[in-house]
């Protein structure tokens, strides 16, 4: 399908009127081929094999960028689990490959790499063991590198084993960076049906099944979406609000898929996917929270919230599934507290609590994201949250994620700043009644009965 002239022209509307822009262009990268006995020289491949196959892909979409007035907020790579060539050395820590991977992104001027991440939903090699004991210091040692372990999935269950391991990680990553904020657990994820394709960090890897090397692109948009809707009256019925939502979502779509195509056309790899999913940023009017208070909800968090969003959900993907024939990704609506004004304004308010964000997630894309909790919170406390995300995803076969922030040092009521993207988390209450049996049963949560349908 063509790319027409005013379709352009009505893009460049959105971009300066509504602040569309596309959220990332995400590089996925194959290290199968640097797995080495000797991680030093590992390490040097890794390095190498990103800083050569990667080292166009920010002029490029500074290019794009300039060319068809449509910003590209971020650049990125994803790369193949990192357990995954791990499992040809021998050595405990593998933060020198974390470390690696930090001088890459460094060097070409990513801002994020993901992909020091494990699958371990099934069960935990001796490689995935290392590489999640070693989560702690990586993220200390480093900047820009992202981490996710993905621990359930509708074919196998919930690895409780790896919910308890990862919820202790959590803990220590965040002390291991208190000093700094406890960054580190920000660019955290423990996953229930990770996908493989996501151009989205912290979560983002690169998959078994992907070709060498590929261009993923997220767009975002809800300024255009939110301007779309607050066009309507009042008196416009669910089925209207649906039908807006998807030509809008269309739209948005369309500016990703132009960008992915000549993004891999100028980058010589393949197309991917274009990850449709609404992104919002701290910037006023760029909100997901504000477009479900225009579709009625009072403030984001009270009663109706978690329909509204689901409406926003399906009519998003709907409408951009016509715009793309690669669309991928996670692709709804994503809630991550810290990066939502109006959402974190419902969280100080005490309008949106941890248990409503629970439910919302049952409706909308990933799942628990950039939450901050008291530092205080106890192991079986995170490692209840992470089982019960986890248990949404597996039994509604979806993918649901905890990106959760244990605040060492503060408390509710606290902030945790990181400026830009990121945001500002306000320390939110977390029920401590999670008791000590639960956390500590281990074994495997068994794939649910919906997982048979060969």
């Amino acid at each position: 399908m063509a790319i027409t002239p005013q379709e352009i022209a009505e893009t460049r509307g959105m971009v300066v009127e509504q602040h569309l822009d596309i959220r990332t262009a995400t590089m996925g990268i194959s290290l199968l081929g640097c797995a080495d006995e000797s991680i030093e020289r590992m390490a040097t491949k890794v390095y190498d094999r990103i800083t050569s196959r990667a080292e166009r892909l920010v002029p490029v979409a500074n290019d794009l960028a300039r060319e068809y007035g449509i910003p590209i907020v971020n650049k990125r790579v994803s790369v193949t689990p990192i357990a995954m060539i791990a499992s040809a050395c021998s050595d405990e820590d593998l933060t020198p490959l974390a470390q690696a991977l930090d001088r890459a992104a460094q060097t070409i001027g990513i801002d994020f790499i993901g992909g020091f991440s494990a699958l371990v939903h099934k069960g935990i090699g001796d490689a995935d063991r290392r590489l999640m004991n070693s989560i702690p210091t990586a993220l200390a040692a480093t900047e820009r590198v992202c981490s996710s372990v993905n621990v359930a999935s509708l074919r196998a269950g919930i690895n409780m084993d790896a919910v308890l391991k990862m919820a202790e990680i959590v803990k220590k990553t965040a002390e291991a960076t208190a000093d700094n904020q406890c960054y580190g657990a920000a660019k955290l994820v423990v996953f229930s049906n990770m996908v493989e394709d996501s151009p989205f960090m912290a979560g983002a890897v690169h998959g078994t099944g992907e070709a060498d090397a590929v261009i993923n692109v997220g767009v975002s948009g809800p300024g255009v979406m939110a301007a779309a809707l607050e066009r309507l009256p009042e008196t416009a019925d669910f089925t209207e609000v649906a039908e807006e939502i998807k030509k809008t979502s269309f739209k948005i779509t369309r500016a990703g898929e132009l960008m992915a195509r000549e993004a891999s056309r100028r980058l010589g790899v393949a197309k991917g996917i274009v990850d449709l999913s609404l992104a919002p940023t701290p910037a006023v009017g760029d909100s997901v929270a504000r477009i479900l208070e225009i579709i009625g909800v009072g403030t984001c968090g009270g009663p109706g919230t978690t329909c509204a969003l689901a409406l926003l959900n399906d009519c998003v993907k709907k409408g951009g599934v016509m715009a793309s024939s690669s669309v991928g990704g996670l692709s709804g609506a994503f809630i991550p507290v810290s990066e939502d004004a109006d959402m974190i304004a419902a969280a100080e308010k005490g309008a949106l609590t941890l248990e409503k964000l629970e439910a919302m997630t049952c409706v909308c894309s990933v799942g628990l994201d950039m939450i901050a909790v008291p530092g205080d919170t106890t192991v079986e406390a995170i490692a209840g949250l992470i089982a019960d995300e986890m248990a949404i995803g597996v039994i509604n076969n979806k993918t649901t994620a905890v990106r959760v922030i244990p605040a060492i040092g503060y408390g509710v009521g606290d902030r945790l700043d990181y400026g830009g993207l990121m945001g500002y988390a306000p320390v939110m209450p977390i029920n401590e009644h999670a008791g000590t049996v639960l956390a500590h049963r281990g074994g495997h949560f068994p794939a649910p009965l919906n997982s048979l349908k060969n």
